[in-house]
């Protein structure tokens, strides 16, 4: 499928009417038949609405707007009318539908975007790895052997796949980058409270965040200017820095060679406190989560996800006098972070330490031991959450190989500066998309 911004040109144009782009999306999601997992339900009345007001509007003159008969899909915790809201729980399969759309989905509607399909999830987005009770694991198109990554999984693999051209996921602790890393497109976490979380199914309301997945910085930035109004402007110079100490020992060969010829000459930063700052955010993420959950719980604990109805117990039992601790320690740790990358512009780090695990042995390598995929592979962009920062997931060319991301990380604010260094990399063929058509030939 083409790109969102090529689609949109097209009907705008005249070229193709949204109703027959909308019916090619439809036959290709057909096509899929589920074999990747990450499609949870399809709205095709819904989008066959949107399509003919959008050809109605174009046949009588009037700009449908900049996303003009471009399909997608949202995670399944935005409101969608009419829809019950089930964040990816058996648990809420059957509540009461809602009774509007989320805010971002109404903003891209006014822009001409066709909503299509929802998509899988871990369940209340907790988790790194789309693996879902009620759904199935999401797989990754470039080898269905192993995970798409999480929470956002369905959101990346069916982008990361051509059969949308972009996708809304949700963010807390690294779940629009994690995918986005291992599925090999652009996932973006903005700056925290930046895009609208109205109507969005919470997790951890201290950190939680929309963001889009595309397969272009191009279409990105169209994105990012329809959910934002584009007022914000990219510096004329960038500063760029690498992150070291962790990041880096916990960093695949070729994200670090790639962080060397974007940046030779960058200054090398140490977080302090990496391992503490990603304590204090399990430790918020598990209290706010918990929290949400104890009534539903108390009532029927047996009905959620195993896999997160023990972490959410265990939250829900945490004394308020630790969670007061660890957000204390988060403000003082925002303002000496603030401080120490004054200078810069731009961050350079890992997106996730490895390429996509195995689903039949879900473990990854961190600080020489394994562990856990689904707690782990947000070892980098946890930290970044935990303080607000945007942060950008960019695929590395890698043709043959899995995919592997970077993180571009800015201040706060600062995602037209992320979004224009991204563009420069791509024009310099450093990052982009690769096909999962490619032929894979194996990695480590």
């Amino acid at each position: 499928m083409k790109q969102a911004v090529e689609i949109a040109a097209c009907v705008r144009s005249g070229q193709m009417s949204a109703m027959a782009v909308l019916d090619a999306c439809l036959a290709g999601l057909a096509a899929e038949g589920g074999r990747l997992v990450a499609v949870t339900g399809i709205l095709a009345d819904r989008a066959r609405m949107e399509a003919a007001a959008i050809d109605a509007a174009i046949a009588s003159g009037r700009d449908p707007g900049p996303l003009a008969g471009v399909p997608y899909g949202v995670k399944d915790l935005f409101d969608i009318q009419g829809q019950p809201t089930t964040a990816g729980s058996a648990l809420y399969a059957h509540a009461p539908p809602a009774i509007a759309d989320a805010e971002a989905i109404v903003r891209l509607r006014g822009a001409g975007a066709v909503l299509v399909a929802t998509l899988n999830m871990d369940e209340f987005a907790y988790g790194f790895a789309t693996i879902n009770a009620r759904h199935g694991t999401t797989r990754n198109p470039h080898d269905l052997n192993r995970l798409a990554g999480g929470s956002s999984g369905g959101s990346a693999a069916i982008v990361a796949a051509q059969y949308l051209p972009f996708s809304l996921g949700s963010d807390t602790n690294g779940s629009v980058r994690v995918p986005a890393s291992l599925t090999g497109i652009y996932g973006l976490k903005p700056t925290h409270g930046t895009l609208p979380m109205g109507g969005v199914f919470p997790f951890a309301h201290s950190f939680d965040d929309v963001g889009p997945f595309t397969r272009s910085i191009a279409d990105m930035q169209c994105l990012w200017d329809v959910l934002t109004g584009g007022h914000d402007v990219p510096r004329d110079q960038i500063r760029v820095a690498q992150l070291g100490g962790r990041f880096r020992a916990n960093a695949d060969e070729d994200q670090i060679a790639a962080m060397q010829a974007i940046a030779p000459d960058a200054p090398l930063i140490d977080l302090p406190d990496i391992a503490r700052a990603r304590s204090a955010a399990f430790l918020i993420t598990a209290a706010e989560g918990g929290a949400l959950h104890r009534e539903a719980l108390g009532r029927d604990a047996m009905a959620f996800d195993p896999a997160t109805r023990d972490r959410l117990l265990a939250g829900a039992l945490l004394p308020q006098n630790l969670y007061e601790a660890a957000q204390a320690f988060r403000a003082d740790y925002r303002q000496r972070i603030t401080a120490l990358i004054a200078d810069h512009d731009v961050l350079l780090a890992p997106a996730t330490p490895c390429v996509a695990p195995l689903i039949a042995d879900p473990r990854i390598l961190i600080d020489g031991a394994l562990s856990p995929a689904r707690a782990d592979l947000g070892i980098h962009t946890q930290p970044i959450s935990f303080i607000g920062l945007p942060s950008l997931s960019v695929p590395l060319r890698r043709p043959g190989r899995l995919p592997l991301g970077l993180q571009l990380i800015g201040k706060a604010g600062s995602e037209a500066t992320l979004l224009r260094f991204a563009a420069m990399l791509e024009d310099k063929g450093l990052t982009g998309v690769t096909s999962p058509t490619d032929a894979y030939q194996g990695d480590a």
